[in-house]
């Protein structure tokens, strides 16, 4: 009944939305930009007439900034005034020509007094060399030698002959230089991507071939596999605390490498970080913990890691007779795609579906009347622009004074409660289906003749006929708490700035206990659906049954599970690692076979970062089907043992 009643709730949003509003700009008179089949059809950039009195980018973008807003088909190239502009019209009328596309529509009248024109807004009082930036016309800045400048010039003047510097746009465009810098720095990694698409697919490729033979192999010598991840990753950790500190020791040595991290700020070149012994002096640190944690945790769990090595056995032996429970990751991959397709749509559609709401705005500060709602249609019959000259009835943004837009708010709350519901509803199938496929290998009594014919899709259609509402319920539980836990974060970040010391120690707290709550029925919920998939029974039973049955065997249920995460973990770093390292000789050129194949790259790295960390979610994706596998197997064992126990006291 709650998920209907969102459900209906959302379908509002797909009526009265209209994503243009979030994909277009928007002019002062609530006017698309580039809309086909409008006057602004070839018009696809917003301009601001005084983008001086713009506070920040966010401002521009939320279109919220009290100046006239038009849209246009190109952005200004040159500086110029509408004074100047009057003075040449009389030599030479291309001036105003010019001019004219940055004016209101309509407008003709170049010999209209300046002083008159800025009172009405008829046109800008000065344009400025722009770019288009998110289809909004910014100031193009360029740094030159570390001077601010605009068209190479550092100064200007405006319409009233006042003395202007570049400085002042940027301190009205707060942050422009950043937002241009990134918006570099992505145009070189879509430039890298294009570049080396084709060895970034060989490489996942790579990963997932590695993966799979890396399961085949742990049928036959878990346990050699699983000693050899180990020595290995202590290895390679090893490898990197010497590399780091070669690189500490010379840099050390090298003069201005002592400047720290924190000197020199963001920066979009990595490379400058790699010339600072400070930084591998953070990496030696942090792989130096790694190797004595790996270290002390196989000295002191080396007999648990034996018992972890034989479950693993057993489950390999169990994925053997039942391989296609590797690939079922891809669908719930694919189930997860249409889940944050879904709620990103709606979510799109209720952000756009506001009205237009149109405010007074007026460059006089004592108008009582600025930022009071209008209409555009009546705004000059009224009094208004008598007791505030120049005043305007200018678009502000989307929204409305009805019920529905009132409700807005709690509308996406209930959009992201469905779709933390429908996600972790996906992994509960995912986790019931292959629990009930390996329970069904444990309990056959003669393997594999008694093991049912297609185990994965048999689990699969009992888990979707007979257990979906135990799966729902489970899964709305985790839900409403990460849902509060989402809260708890939104406030925290409203709180920041709070001198109020007893609220965020309270709100600390808070956050703190529903992080635990939300592990704990993490944990329960996989056991439950475990139990689900085994017996039939409902969630609570299930989960009831499971939590008993895992605190008669709290001890061996702790060190074991988390031995076993640790040691799929290694395998996850194995893969991971193996094929980063061989991309890193790769794109930086130093394997000699094939150094002409290699693609010219702004930056190596991009490439990189992307084989490893697809290869690590490969591997996660494999390795967690093993991870439920071992699990499914512990508590069937667990099960056992204890219905034995219970015959032999009868």
């Amino acid at each position: 009944m709650p998920r209907c009643v969102c459900l209906f709730r959302l379908s509002a949003a797909w009526i009265h939305g209209d994503p243009r509003k979030v994909i277009y700009p928007t002019d002062s008179s609530g006017q698309f930009c580039g809309q086909k089949g409008t006057a602004n059809a070839k018009k696809t950039i917003l301009f601001y007439f005084n983008i001086l009195k713009c506070a920040s980018p966010a401002v521009l973008i939320n279109l919220q900034c009290p100046t006239t807003q038009m849209c246009v088909s190109n952005c200004p190239d040159r500086f110029a005034t509408y004074t100047d502009m009057q003075l040449q019209y009389r030599f030479n009328k291309s001036h105003w020509e010019y001019y004219k596309q940055f004016c209101k529509p309509g407008f003709n009248n170049p010999k209209k007094p300046v002083a008159q024109v800025l009172r009405d807004e008829d046109c800008p009082s000065m344009i400025v060399p722009s770019r288009p930036f998110l289809q909004r016309c910014f100031p193009d800045f360029i740094t030159r030698n570390g001077t601010l400048t605009v068209a190479n010039k550092t100064a200007f003047k405006d319409a009233l002959d006042t003395a202007r510097s570049v400085t002042e746009l940027r301190d009205a465009a707060n942050g422009i230089t950043g937002i241009l810098d990134a918006k570099q720095l992505g145009m070189k990694v879509v430039e890298d991507y294009a570049n080396s698409w084709y060895w970034v697919v060989i490489g996942l490729i790579i990963a997932l071939v590695v993966s799979l033979i890396f399961i085949l192999l742990l049928r036959f010598t878990a346990g050699f596999l699983l000693w050899f991840i180990i020595i290995a990753v202590i290895v390679l950790v090893a490898y990197g605390i010497w590399h780091c500190y070669s690189e500490f020791t010379a840099l050390r040595e090298t003069p201005g490498a002592d400047v720290t991290i924190s000197d020199i700020g963001f920066q979009t070149d990595v490379h400058v970080y790699l010339q600072l012994s400070q930084t591998w002096l953070v990496f030696l640190v942090t792989l130096g913990l790694t190797e004595a944690s790996i270290v002390l945790m196989l000295i002191f769990l080396r007999n648990r890691v034996r018992i972890a090595i034989a479950l693993l056995k057993e489950g390999s032996k169990a994925i053997s007779y039942i391989t296609s429970a590797l690939f079922y990751p891809v669908i719930t991959f694919l189930l997860l795609v249409i889940c944050i397709s879904y709620w990103a749509v709606t979510a799109v559609f209720l952000a756009s579906s506001g009205e237009a709401v149109y405010k007074v705005m007026s460059a006089q500060p004592n108008c009582k009347y600025t930022n009071l709602t209008c209409s555009p249609e009546t705004f000059n019959s009224t009094n208004i622009t008598k007791q505030c000259p120049g005043a305007q009835c200018l678009f502000a943004f989307y929204g409305g004074e009805s019920a529905y837009h009132r409700y807005i708010f709690i509308l996406q709350l209930s959009n992201l409660l469905v779709f933390l519901w429908l996600v972790n509803f996906t992994i509960a199938l995912g986790q019931c289906t292959i629990a009930g496929a390996f329970a069904s290998y444990y309990w056959a009594k003669r393997k594999p003749a008694d093991i049912p014919p297609c185990p994965v899709f048999s689990s699969f259609t009992r888990a979707i006929r007979y257990h979906t509402g135990s799966l729902a319920f489970g899964s709305l539980i985790l839900a409403f708490v990460q849902l509060i836990r989402i809260i708890l974060e939104y406030l925290d970040h409203k709180l920041k700035g709070a001198h109020n010391v007893f609220a965020r120690f309270l709100l600390c707290c808070l956050k703190c206990c529903f992080w635990c709550l939300e592990r704990f029925i993490r944990f329960m919920n996989r056991n439950a659906y475990i139990m689900i998939a085994i017996y039939g029974k409902n969630f609570c039973t299930s989960a009831r049954e499971a939590f008993y049955l895992l605190m008669r065997n709290v001890v061996r249920v702790a060190v074991l599970d988390k031995v076993t995460d640790f040691l799929l973990f290694l395998g996850k770093l194995l893969v991971a690692g193996s094929v980063g390292v061989v991309a890193f000789f790769f794109f930086t050129h130093k394997i000699p076979i094939i150094q002409e194949e290699v693609p010219v790259l702004n930056n190596y790295w991009v490439p990189l970062l992307t084989v490893v960390f697809g290869s690590y979610l490969i591997a996660h994706g494999f390795f967690s089907v093993y991870a439920m596998c071992v699990d499914t197997l512990f508590l069937c064992f667990c099960k056992y043992v204890l219905t034995k126990c219970v015959r032999q006291l009868r």
